[in-house]
């Protein structure tokens, strides 16, 4: 069953592999440890720490449980935090040893880890050095299913030479590297392209280093496969072929997607798995999402039965190994359409052991509860939490330490078969992810309280009862999330308006303001003790950066207020309150290169050999964090993030021009003109998507401690005072 299920059985542990990886995490440790292997329990993975002869000895079925065995050793016995935004490696001169034998045994055959987006929200400008440290991440928390689609277009562009296609038919066709994510889904082609040839090379060479260190952990990644999304000269080149055009809805053209009826389909599919794996090798695991944000043509169980078989048969004619991997996404988002007729047509086309269905919202909308566990295919619980790459102060804490022990104990959830963390951003909220893969070595609820309690010890490197304190207060508000689409915003990065909130940018609180001002100067009082931990640093900065954007939206609401009652005087007075706490928020970011514009930007241009190539990465690096499109886009602020940098250069010029605007109207006894403004202001964006002027750093400046302290001073009191 195990290998029929395209996992490694009792994958032998590469020592040299381990070595190599305890030193990249602890550099110079790795003499203080014993690599041993042992087999695995009941099909899935297990590891085992001791102590023999002053050395520590980490025992495991593959490099990948050594790797976990080695976190939980820095976690539990040297207080230790490896994460995202700040790590603690504040290692003990001596390394303690471990009394007897600790033993844990994963209840998960399967700990999945991304999602299409995340690729490109986050993972669109790394380089190898940068991939290595998130696999070591991955492994260190027992990841063994990464979806793994980097350089992918080049495998695409052998397939389509091969069919005749030209290079400048695949311009129109592959989209600009930020895209890929949505160009792979089929819902967009060409946007932010077109793709230079460098990046196709450079990128298969690049995948090759990710799957390889992948493997060498022992996990098995998840590759791609063709879902029908074709060039739009296809249906010239081939005007037999049946060819429908399809719309994302979200002001992009149509892109034209190959119906799963055509004999073309399947043999497109075998071509691509062929050619992918001759360049990459293979797991037999491949994602294939056929309605993406798309609806069927139609609801007919027999038209969905069959074109999920000529999906599978598609994977299966080049490997008869193969296992779907389907993102369950769409019977969340489309779920009018997709009732339990329609979703059992599609599932059950497929044999049950040759795919596998990830729940990809469980923390919030689960599918599985009212599918009948996805009328028994293997499924995996999933962590959604992230949308756009947003980075505010959010999640589900409590549902999250609770609720995948309780759903694999449930009779009702009868083929689950793992876990997964499927963001569309990541490098942001590093506790709740912490929290979430703590799951993956054990099967009952954790308690959440005493969770954070610990996360907080561990991540400042101190006991500290003011920081304890916070994260109590953090756990309740925050991180006590509702049901909403990710993280609430500010108004502050919405194109200016009287509104509360606009389009994307959400900002309806479902917690209490005033206590996260509690946290904040709970945090601020144990800043002189914890200021040399890196973590506390992020965190007092990300705290003050909610606080000030929390207030942002009440301030905005008094600018509103003061126009209605033409009182321009005190229009005036909120609106350079506004202003200037954009500055604040862009000076305190400043300190931070977790917060920095200037570092997406330059990683971006650093992907180019060629000053074009710069440029167009640059382009699609200031265009996927703004509009998201052309200037009339409808997915604006969709990737909205609170960055230094964006806030003084875009999102503070834009209420600038607002401000102007309405104070010129209020002074002249006029109506502010909204459409004028959204005209000009529309203009004003394109132009800034547009530049190259190099006017971001990637250099973190200032004291993260002393001005969180100096703003604290400036707007505690006001405030909670605007609170009451």
């Amino acid at each position: 069953m195990v290998a029929a299920f395209g996992l490694k059985a009792n994958a032998q542990v590469d020592q040299q592999a381990s070595i190599s990886f305890i030193n990249r995490v602890i550099p110079g440790k790795a003499g203080a440890f014993v690599i041993e292997a042992i087999p695995q329990e009941n099909g899935k993975d297990v590891f085992e720490l001791s102590s023999k002869d002053g050395k520590i000895i980490l025992r495991g079925n593959n490099g990948l449980s050594i790797s976990s065995a080695l976190n939980y050793y820095l976690k539990t016995y040297c207080l230790c935090d490896i994460g995202w935004n700040g790590t603690n490696l504040n290692l003990p001169v001596t390394l303690p040893m471990v009394n007897g034998t600790i033993h844990k045994n994963t209840p998960y055959q399967y700990r999945y880890y991304l999602n299409y987006c995340t690729f490109n929200y986050t993972m669109a400008w790394w380089d190898w050095d940068r991939w290595q440290k998130e696999i070591d991440w991955m492994a260190l928390n027992g990841i063994n299913l990464p979806l793994a689609i980097t350089g992918e277009e080049a495998i695409w562009q052998d397939v389509y030479k091969e069919m005749g296609f030209t290079d400048k038919q695949l311009d129109e066709f592959f989209s600009g590297p930020a895209y890929f994510s949505w160009f792979w889904m089929g819902n967009i082609d060409a946007w932010g392209g077109p793709l230079p040839q460098h990046w196709k090379d450079s990128h298969k060479e690049l995948q090759k280093k990710i799957l390889e260190r992948e493997r060498s952990f022992g996990m098995t990644p998840v590759l791609s496969s063709f879902t029908g999304h074709v060039p739009p000269s296809f249906k010239d080149k081939f005007p037999g072929a049946k060819v429908k055009k399809t719309n994302w809805d979200a002001g992009f053209p149509d892109v034209y997607i190959l119906d799963p009826d055509d004999p073309m389909f399947e043999t497109i599919g075998k071509k691509y798995i062929e050619a992918q794996t001759k360049v990459f090798s293979t797991d037999h695991l491949y994602s294939a999402d056929t309605f993406n944000e798309n609806v069927p043509p139609t609801n007919d169980s027999t038209y969905l039965d069959g074109m999920s078989k000529k999906v599978f048969n598609s994977m299966a004619a080049a490997d008869p190994k193969a296992i779907w991997v389907m993102q369950g996404w769409m019977f969340h988002y489309n779920n009018k359409f997709w009732q339990p007729q329609q979703i059992k047509a599609l599932l059950n086309a497929v044999p049950n052991e040759q795919m596998i269905v990830l729940d990809l919202y469980s923390d919030a909308h689960p599918v599985w509860n009212r599918t009948e566990a996805y009328y028994g295919k293997p499924w995996i619980w999933s962590m959604l939490q992230n949308f756009g790459g947003n980075i505010a102060l959010f999640g589900r804490m409590r549902h999250v330490a609770a609720d995948p022990a309780i759903a694999l104990h449930d009779p009702e959830s009868k083929n689950m078969r793992g876990i997964g963390v499927t963001p569309e951003g990541i490098e942001q909220n590093p506790a709740l992810f912490a929290l979430m893969l703590e799951n993956v070595w054990r099967d009952t609820p954790i308690d959440a309280d005493a969770w954070v309690a610990n996360y907080a010890h561990r991540r400042y490197a101190a006991d500290n009862q003011n920081a304890k304190a916070a994260w109590n207060i953090l756990l309740n508000t925050v991180y006590a999330g509702g049901l909403t689409e990710g993280g609430q915003e500010s108004i502050i990065v919405a194109r200016p308006t009287f509104q509360k909130s606009i389009d994307r940018v959400l900002t309806k609180l479902d917690y209490n303001p005033a206590k996260l001002v509690k946290a904040w100067g709970l945090l601020i009082n144990a800043a002189d003790s914890l200021k040399q931990s890196d973590g506390f640093n992020y965190d007092i900065v990300d705290v003050t950066r909610q606080v000030l954007a929390n207030y942002a939206n009440p301030l905005q609401q008094k600018m509103t207020d003061a126009y209605r009652r033409k009182d321009l005087q005190q229009f005036k007075l909120y609106s350079s309150q506004f202003l200037e706490l954009m500055d604040d928020m862009d000076a305190l970011l400043s300190t931070r290169k977790d917060f920095l514009l200037g570092k997406w930007i330059n990683e971006a241009r650093a992907n180019g050999i060629t000053e074009k190539e710069k440029n167009l990465y640059e382009f699609n690096a200031r265009d996927l964090v703004t509009l998201w499109g052309d200037k009339e886009s409808g997915l604006r602020e969709y990737s909205n993030r609170q960055w230094a940098g964006l806030i003084k250069g875009y999102y503070k010029p834009r209420w600038e021009l607002f401000v102007n605007q309405v104070g010129k109207a209020m002074a002249a006894g006029s109506e502010f003109d909204a459409q004028a403004f959204d005209k000009q202001v529309k203009d004003w964006e394109w132009t800034w998507v547009n530049k190259h002027d190099n006017a971001y750093t990637d250099a973190a400046k200032g004291d993260a401690i002393e001005k969180a302290k100096q703003l604290f001073v400036k707007y505690n009191g006001v405030i909670l005072e605007a609170y009451k």
